[in-house]
């Protein structure tokens, strides 16, 4: 049977192990499971409903906007949704009302958030800027966040839910010097009068590599993904499972004689009378054009180089006398248990993370879920259910 043009499968049951296991290394610190950037190209509604199902209480949505789509297909109140990233003239009365958690990185964004405040109190988390210069107010700032926080607390506007920081993953004595500023924001905070519930500061790798950094909550994204932030450590490593492969078909098969050309400039001559496999996907698919020559992609267990410049839609690679077909099967990157690089093997070969070739496969690479995780909510959602 003829394998479709291009299609990144997303197994839920390798997601929903993975949570099990990321949940037993936490234990009994939280896991707040981060969905941002459409869930890292894996697909925000599908994910974020097969970690609800699978026990997971917050979910780091990055905007507003992702916090209400998922209110919207039926993540109820009993999840949390944390959004930290706003719109500078976003109008809070939606988020506050779905009692939406929001981040605060600011004064001038506090305000804004108690003046939305309608129906029910505002859910925020102070946010402090320990050294990354991204989200939250600097130290120098922090008291006068946390005394206003304060205030609206007393007049029954906000609900402080915690206090968070991002680390900025330099070093082991960067990052310990970042989490001693945390702490001691925090111990303004107490010594102003304000209680903080929930302290979170460690994403994926810290909280992986340094337990005294979980806090109350750790924030989990590329590792509940079967991508491992940690250096030289692969998801097999850890017992963790790539969640997406990323597969399309042979289109064209192509015999050429020794010294052909191949694609654009002609950067690849063949050596010898070969075969040629062109797979339709592109760099409008997130293979760079310098996988020329780094990337092997698999085809029936077996890989081959890709070869000449990747164009926008397709790439080719050299299978040599081998018999293969149009139709076959080619996976660019899975969990390696069928010959194929992972992803992360990608990432290495061509000097970039795992997460950013995912979340660049656009929207023309239909997402496939499969696994029992599937069933329940992602399925009805899936068929179009109302929730």
């Amino acid at each position: 049977m003829n394998a479709p043009l291009r299609q990144a499968v997303i197994d839920l049951d390798a997601y929903r192990a993975n949570i099990d296991l990321v949940r037993e290394w936490m234990d009994p610190v939280e896991v707040m499971a981060v969905v941002k950037a459409d869930s890292y190209g894996h697909g925000l509604e599908p994910v974020a409903l097969a970690a609800v199902d699978a026990g997971i209480g917050w979910l780091g949505v990055l905007t507003v906007g992702n916090a209400l789509r998922l209110r919207s297909i039926g993540v109820g109140d009993e999840v949390r949704l944390f959004a930290w990233q706003h719109d500078p003239d976003l109008d809070f009365r939606d988020a506050v009302d779905s009692g939406v958690d929001l981040g605060v990185s600011g004064l001038d964004e506090l305000e804004r958030i108690a003046a939305a405040v309608d129906q029910r109190i505002a859910r925020v988390h102070l946010g402090v800027d320990t050294g990354l210069h991204r989200d939250g107010v600097a130290l120098d700032a922090w008291p006068a966040l946390a005394r206003r926080a304060r205030e609206l607390v007393d007049a029954g506007l906000v609900e402080v839910v915690a206090a968070y920081t991002h680390l900025a993953e330099t070093s082991d004595d960067e990052d310990a010097a970042a989490v001693d500023r945390y702490r001691g924001a925090l111990q303004v905070a107490d010594e102003l009068g304000l209680p903080i519930p929930i302290r979170h500061a460690a994403a994926s790798l810290p909280a992986l590599t340094r337990p005294e950094f979980r806090f109350d909550m750790v924030r989990m994204g590329s590792n509940l993904l079967g991508m491992p932030g940690a250096p030289g450590v692969s998801a097999s490593d850890l017992g963790l499972t790539p969640v997406m492969t990323l597969r399309g078909s042979v289109a064209k098969v192509k015999r050429v004689a020794a010294g052909t050309g191949v694609s654009y400039d002609y950067t690849f001559r063949a050596d010898r009378e070969t075969t040629l496999a062109l797979i339709p996907i592109g760099y409008a698919d997130a293979v760079p054009r310098s996988a020329q020559g780094r990337i092997a992609i698999a085809i029936d267990g077996q890989r081959y180089p890709i070869v000449g410049r990747v164009a926008m839609d397709q790439f080719l690679v050299d299978v040599g006398d081998d018999d293969v077909r149009v139709g076959d099967t080619a996976t660019l990157f899975g969990t390696g248990e069928d010959g194929e690089l992972t992803v992360l093997e990608w990432g290495q070969a061509l000097d970039v993370i795992p997460e950013e070739i995912t979340c660049r496969i656009g929207g023309r690479v239909p997402r496939v879920y499969e696994g029992h995780a599937v069933d329940g909510r992602v399925s009805a959602y899936l068929r179009g259910e109302p929730q």
